[in-house]
């Protein structure tokens, strides 16, 4: 048996430094040139720098979220860069991209910050809209103090900063029955197109050599699903990511070909956002459970091309996510939701039904993980899969083509309702590491419909609702 991957330690330097991350919501009027109105405007942003702020110094952060144009655009893809310097340079400077009316747009401004005027000079932003690089309008934002400065305050954290790239060093050590997977999924605004790519290591339980293999798969929004599939070979340690048969997974870069160069892709990978981990983060650093995922990057965009049949699509800052398993196998059921809900919104939901004698004849236990404005919902993995105190634990009725989870925690429940259409799922056989047989029932453009309320006098209150056209990402499995 190949154990050469026994040999690769993770190392470890010290404690993770911290970052800061934070809301802010905006709202004033825009004038588009042209027009002899203005228009009311909301900006809500989620930062998140690498670094403690400096207050004597300049950091630089990311920001997503959403705008709103009264009669003209509600768009929940801004993305861009702040350049916090109040001190050194004496402005907060803002340059967000964002898609309006279908066309690209930069809103690009700055706080000019002054000892004069201090609470107006931090608190009122104004702006260029700008279309490559064209002025197409001018508007000014400000903080509302009165109802929006405590929750600011309040939702300052100083997260751990971890580096998404030491998440895809190969975990597995040389010992028999374990899978250890790679996968990644996309849509593609421009096309509606879906993309799958899956690449696993197999190491079967009665010692035999490892192999890796995997697959490719593109889901258009108009004609039939395409997938071929890679290997199997046998693996290779690395140091990092996956590599078989000319397809590889490193950090920031996905390629490789199957069925001959009949599938071909070559993807750009710029994560968005920091890990997430659907299951405890105990459970991925020490694999006590059956098997554990996480994401390296709770979002990320890519840009590239995927070639199939003779047909190129070109991706540009198209979003999705990389995930990793690691594990004994699949489970006896299974079902998985990632879904990109706008604004620097995602939800990640496993529900699984284990193989261990004992637990195959529990109802599916369910992780699920809502990151809204910077903070993970329930605040512990746990919670969702084993309740609070033995009860309360989430529901998953796990079906086809329509599963649903529920569930509730603290002040807060959510309902999702997952519909997989016939016509845009792919099935898919293959060998687990004891021998027998899985079945997975794949869709990269699966509907989705997310309603989270909250407890408030009176009753529940819709707190946020999303639907998913074609745009979420979602598998149910069975042994």
């Amino acid at each position: 048996m190949n154990t050469g991957g026994s040999t690769h330690a993770t190392a470890h330097s010290g404690p993770p430094a911290r970052g800061t991350a934070f809301s802010e919501t905006m709202v004033g009027t825009l004038r588009l040139d042209g027009e002899d109105r203005t228009r009311r405007t909301r900006l809500d942003l989620t930062v998140s720098a690498d670094r403690v702020l400096r207050l004597l110094g300049t950091t630089e952060a990311r920001a997503t979220g959403r705008i709103r144009v009264a009669g003209w655009a509600d768009a929940p893809d801004v993305e861009g860069e702040l350049e916090i310097s109040p001190l050194a340079r004496r402005r907060i400077r803002y340059r967000v991209d964002f898609t309006a009316d279908g066309r690209r747009l930069t809103l690009d401004g700055w706080k000019s910050v002054t000892p004069r005027r201090p609470v107006t000079s931090m608190t009122v932003l104004p702006y260029t809209l700008l279309e490559d690089g064209v002025r197409i309008g001018t508007g000014t934002l400000r903080f509302p103090l009165a109802t929006h400065l405590l929750p600011f305050l309040a939702g300052f954290r100083f997260p751990r900063r971890e580096d998404g790239a030491e998440f895809l060093r190969p975990r597995w050590r040389g010992e028999p029955g374990r899978t250890e997977v790679w996968y990644t999924t996309v849509s593609d605004p421009a096309t509606g197109a879906g993309l799958w790519l899956h690449h696993e290591l197999t190491a079967p339980d009665d010692g035999s050599e490892p192999y890796a293999h995997g697959w490719a798969a593109v889901f258009p929004k108009d004609g039939p699903v395409r997938h071929a599939r890679f290997g199997p070979t046998g693996w290779r340690p690395r140091e990092t990511g996956f590599g078989a048969d000319g397809v590889e997974v490193r950090p920031g870069r996905l390629s490789g070909s199957a069925d001959g160069g009949a599938l071909r892709w070559d993807l750009a990978e710029q994560p968005t956002d920091g890990p997430l981990f659907t299951f405890p983060r105990w459970a991925w650093r020490r694999p006590l459970l059956p098997a554990a995922q996480m994401l390296p990057a709770a979002r990320a965009r890519y840009d590239g091309t995927f070639t199939h049949d003779g047909e190129t699509l070109t991706l540009s800052a198209a979003p999705g996510a990389s995930a990793r398993i690691y594990g004994h196998g699949n489970a006896r059921r299974w079902a998985w939701l990632h879904a990109d809900l706008g604004g620097g919104d995602v939800l990640e939901i496993v529900a699984a039904v284990s193989m261990r004698p004992g637990l195959r004849r529990l109802p599916p236990l369910v992780f699920l993980r809502l990151r809204r404005h910077g903070r993970t919902w329930p605040r512990r993995a746990e919670r969702s899969a084993a309740g609070w105190a033995g009860g309360g634990r989430f529901r998953a009725d796990i079906a086809l083509p329509t599963w649903t989870v529920v569930g509730r925690s603290g002040l807060r429940r959510v309902r999702v309702e997952v519909t997989q259409p016939a016509d845009r799922t792919l099935s898919l056989d293959y060998t687990d590491p004891d021998g027998r047989h899985a079945t997975c029932r794949n869709s990269e453009r699966a509907d989705a419909h997310v309603l989270l309320e909250r407890r408030r006098f009176g009753g529940w209150r819709t707190e946020a609702e999303w639907t998913l056209d074609g745009t979420a990402h979602a598998e149910v499995g069975t042994r």
